[in-house]
């Protein structure tokens, strides 16, 4: 697969990474809230990512109420031969009981976390969806930016990033200049151009690192236009979905499946280093991974242009 490098940080990553926030439900994500991850087959998911190219690891001590990182942890304790060629990164400040982005909740969760996933450092830890709280605060002596600065100071991380699922929070922490990468969700994909009025251009002011999170759409740029489908937090319409119907047609006739464009567009752009598309099971992990290896030529991307287009439905907080 395709590598490149992650903005100022300098690691190199994997254009198809691996999103765990669904891994190890055994159904599709608009019935989890019901469910929990179910370890084995989380392992199991995180192992045929890594086994595919997909040696990015995103997770987050929300995904799971910490379970996320527990499995990931096993699967790297299972399998250290991918382990060695493995970045995790994870986020701090948000729990499944609630946000906490003071200075010490911060300090006590990159610790939480580095004791389930078996590590000694991260190479990323993002201040997680401070969607409530003043950036003046966050980024204050007593907020998370100051003490994941401590931990740098100390080694224990090295660089810092934000990840916010609210892109029109998401960029005024990015165009601080502060921020080594950033997770970007609800921005950037075939249907969603939001990143390209002030997030890429801040990203490519500071040469912060992008990691594009729901390249996917919640799946419909994954398979195409399916009937019946409840797209999480997304509300498509049919001009919408047609755009998306035409999309695969031409990828049919370029003999490439609309999920190796659909992961692999994003990072045509200069700072997007990489894409996260979740994976809930190990069938969904190899299809990715392998997607991110299709070799598409010029010319289907030149064909694709014209069928690229912002539709508002895809940026859920407006």
């Amino acid at each position: 697969m395709r590598t490149k490098i992650v903005g100022r940080t300098g690691l190199e990553t994997p254009i198809v990474g691996v999103g765990t926030m669904f891994t190890g439900f055994p159904l599709p994500d608009g019935t989890l809230a019901d469910l929990e991850m179910d370890e084995d087959l989380g392992v199991e998911t995180v192992v045929a990512a890594l086994e595919a190219g997909s040696t990015w690891v995103d997770t987050a001590p929300l995904y799971g109420g910490t379970v996320g990182e527990k499995i990931i942890g096993l699967a790297l304790k299972s399998r250290p031969d991918l382990a060695e060629k493995c970045t995790v990164v994870t986020k701090a400040g948000n729990l499944k009981g609630g946000g906490d982005h003071s200075y010490d909740a911060i300090l006590k969760s990159v610790e939480a976390s580095l004791n389930r996933l078996g590590m000694d450092c991260f190479d990323i830890v993002y201040i997680h969806d401070a969607l409530k709280v003043p950036l003046e605060f966050v980024m204050g002596k007593d907020g998370a930016f100051a003490a994941l600065r401590k931990l740098q100071d100390e080694g224990v991380i090295k660089f810092i990033g934000s990840a916010t699922n609210d892109p029109h929070i998401n960029v005024h922490y990015i165009e601080t200049g502060e921020f080594d990468a950033a997770v970007v969700p609800n921005a950037w994909s075939l249907l969603n151009q939001f990143a390209a009025e002030r997030i890429l251009p801040a990203a490519e002011k500071h040469n912060v690192g992008i990691t594009c999170g729901t390249p996917l759409e919640r799946g419909l740029l994954a398979t195409g236009p399916v009937d019946g489908i409840n797209y999480v937090r997304r509300n498509f319409t049919p001009e919408c979905v047609a755009q998306v119907g035409q999309m695969q047609d031409l990828c049919n006739e370029y003999d490439i499946p609309l999920l190796a464009a659909s992961l692999q567009w994003p990072t045509r752009h200069p700072v997007v280093a990489n894409v996260i598309p979740g994976a809930r099971i190990p069938d969904e992990a190899k299809a990715n991974g392998e997607a991110g290896s299709v070799e598409i030529a010029e010319a289907f991307w030149d064909a694709l242009a014209p069928l690229i287009r912002h539709w508002p439905e895809t940026v859920p907080f407006d």
